[in-house]
């Protein structure tokens, strides 16, 4: 790599302190020049603590966000900005030649696969349309005529993080939760093994690796163990996503399930950094080396699943302590 700075802003940081830190020792480990800043508009994000530099920014639903990154991305003479969070992911994509135009590369898909996998049901057509095995979602008519069998899954279409995500067992279930949940989608429950799977891709879509991730504890939408696993179907099927998504680029995570029967089954698609990355990372998968030479302009000229099967994450929470 050359040796010119790479200025790294995370924006909605947050709780991201393990994936921070295992750039930075990148960083280190590759002798690589550069900052790596955080933007987040609460003053309390830990994130703060573990960052060359933090800002407290607008929330994302404030006209003045994009301002203020831009104006961010100018004072440190950011490379690249990569957002964490599903709800600022449209927005920026959308503003994207405006970053641009000042020399600051998106670790970003394109905004029609974002628009995609911010709508559930959008995900839902977008699955159908392209033959990708994936849970039946109820239309109307079909709750009204009550062409479903229980047990059903129930959330919001816009929601994340697992919220409100709700399995029904019966009618009376189904009647309370759909008026409980606002955008309330009713699908088909599915069962099996639950994976969530992270891809690598260039700015060409090529993809540089696939690592799913058994998902064997979750905590409040994210995973708290898990246990990689080479698991050649999920890796080809996963793939076989990937090559018919719209503009993918950067880090991708989708979600799915291994059934009994060994059908492979997606339920989401999250164009951005999960929380579960830091297993891949420590596996083996580099995703912050991929993620610099691409804030370089290098593209991916070859594959790489040399990351180590059977690794298994066990989360606990620490502490950050700080004096007035």
């Amino acid at each position: 790599m050359r040796h010119e700075s790479i200025h790294l802003l995370f924006t909605s940081s947050g709780r991201r302190v393990a994936l921070l830190q295992k750039f930075k020792e990148t960083y280190q480990r590759c002798f690589i020049e550069g900052k790596v800043i955080t933007a987040d508009h609460s003053p309390t994000a830990p994130t703060a603590f573990f960052a060359d530099q933090h800002y407290i920014v607008p929330k994302v639903t404030d006209p003045m966000y994009v301002e203020e990154l831009l104006r961010i991305c100018r004072q440190e003479s950011i490379t690249m900005l990569i957002p964490l969070i599903d709800s600022e992911l449209t927005l920026l994509a959308g503003h994207r030649s405006r970053f641009e135009d000042i020399g600051v590369k998106l670790f970003l898909s394109s905004s029609e696969l974002n628009e995609i996998s911010c709508d559930k049901n959008k995900t839902y057509r977008f699955f159908s349309e392209h033959a990708v095995p994936t849970p039946k979602v109820y239309g109307r008519e079909e709750l009204d005529s009550g062409e479903y069998a229980f047990p059903l899954l129930i959330k919001p279409l816009d929601g994340s993080s697992s919220k409100g995500v709700t399995k029904i067992n019966n009618e009376r279930e189904l009647r309370f939760f759909m008026d409980y949940i606002p955008n309330a989608m009713v699908q088909e429950f599915v069962s099996g093994d639950e994976y969530t799977v992270d891809v690598m891709v260039d700015f060409r879509g090529r993809v540089k690796t696939v690592v799913p991730r058994l998902r064997v504890e979750t905590r409040a939408g994210e995973v708290s163990k898990g246990i990689t696993k080479m698991d050649r179907a999920i890796i080809e099927a996963v793939e076989r996503v990937v090559r018919v998504l719209p503009g993918p680029a950067g880090c991708l995570t989708l979600q799915c399930f291994k059934q009994d029967n060994g059908e492979i089954t997606f339920i989401e698609i999250n164009p951005r950094f999960g929380g579960g990355i830091p297993l891949s990372i420590e596996a083996g998968a580099d995703f912050p080396l991929w993620t610099l030479q691409l804030a370089r302009g290098e593209q991916f000229a070859d594959t790489d699943f040399s990351w180590g099967d059977e690794i298994t994450m066990l989360r606990y929470d620490d502490a950050v302590y700080r004096r007035a």
